[in-house]
Formats: structure tokens, C-alpha cells, sequence
């Protein structure tokens, strides 16, 4: 067999298992969201139980909250959706703003490869916290912006700010990660134990 049609097997396997696992937790959430949600088909056992995007959105805006306070704002959470400063100024944490996408991109990337679990995990874990830290500081300095009256900030959108960021952050991190293996393809004695 040619090289050619292992690497276009090989390719096809791992872009249908990454389409696969990218699809399945991103419109699963998409569906969960609409099940947990008042109105239409809720499932009040499924937003009991099952309501991760919530959590998420809670996660969000207390590690915002927590960073601000270490810069000396005092800043509380509104609602459960929403954070201010004293002030009033705040900004709404809308579902689209949680970047689950920008994070089921990256598990799906790293779920698709080829590598060990234990490896797995740790560059999601990896990636999954800068990809938060990211949106932490994303939020923060909006609504320091909107506090502070910077008008040249709102010239941008905050979430296609994000975006480049945040996909530019993960495409590094892929850059790294597809390092990484090749340095032990070449290393291969490195991890053998003795």
C-alpha cells in the first residue's frame, strides 16, 4: 500500500472521529440548552440534573468576579447571568458568550489524535484552562471598558476579539502539541523505562 492512501485513511479516520466528537458535544449542547430552558420541551430532570452550560456560565463569572477583585474592583454577580461593579456598569454572560464551541473544538482535536489517554487529557486539560483564562480576562476587561468609558474598545467586537485570540491561542497550542509528538517519534528510547 502506498503512503499516500495510509495517510488518506489515516486523515479520513481522524477528521470523521473529529467532526464526530466536535458535533456531538457541540449541538449536544446546543440541544441541552434548548431542553433546559423554560418554554418549549423542558425537562425540568434534565436542567436538575444535567444543566453543565449553567454551571459553566456560574464558573465563568466567579473566576471574573475573583480577577477583578485581585485588581481591586469591587464587583458582584447581578443575577445568574450577569456581572457589575458598584457602580452599576456590568455586562450580561449570554450562552454565546461561555465559548463552549471554542472549547469542544479544541477536545475534539485532541480526542481525534492518535496518543495515549493519560496524554489526552492532560492537553485538554491544558488547553481547556488557557482557553478559559482567556475568556476570564476577555470579560473583565469589558466591563472595565465599560466602567472606565473607553469608547475605542467598543470599536471592536468583544467576541470576535475572543475568537482570534482564543482560536490563535489553540492553533499554537496545536502547533505545540503536533511538536510534541514528533519529538517522540524521534526520541522513541526517551520512553522506554528500564
Amino acid at each position: 500500500m502506498s503512503n499516500t492512501v495510509l495517510f488518506s485513511r489515516s486523515f479520513l479516520q481522524y477528521f470523521i472521529k473529529f467532526i464526530v466528537v466536535f458535533c456531538v458535544l457541540y449541538y449536544g449542547t446546543i440541544g441541552l440548552i434548548a431542553i433546559t430552558s423554560p418554554g418549549g420541551y423542558y425537562s425540568e430532570f434534565l436542567h436538575k440534573y444535567f444543566d453543565y452550560v449553567s454551571l459553566l456560565r456560574s464558573a465563568l463569572l466567579h473566576s471574573s468576579k475573583f480577577f477583578l477583585s485581585i485588581l481591586g474592583f469591587k464587583v458582584e454577580i447581578g443575577d445568574y447571568q450577569s456581572l457589575k461593579m458598584d457602580s452599576g456598569s456590568g455586562v450580561h454572560i449570554g450562552y454565546d458568550c461561555i465559548g463552549y464551541g471554542v472549547l469542544f473544538f479544541w477536545m475534539a482535536f485532541i480526542f481525534a489524535n492518535k496518543v495515549p489517554a493519560k496524554k489526552k487529557v492532560k492537553w485538554i486539560i491544558g488547553g481547556v484552562i488557557i482557553i478559559w483564562i482567556i475568556n476570564v480576562l476577555r470579560i473583565s476587561l469589558l466591563l472595565v471598558a465599560i466602567e472606565k468609558n473607553w469608547h475605542a474598545f467598543f470599536a471592536i467586537n468583544n467576541h470576535t476579539l475572543f475568537n482570534i485570540v482564543a482560536y490563535s491561542a489553540i492553533f499554537t497550542m496545536i502547533y505545540l502539541f503536533d511538536r510534541s509528538e514528533k519529538i517522540e517519534i524521534i526520541n522513541p528510547s526517551e520512553n522506554i523505562k528500564s
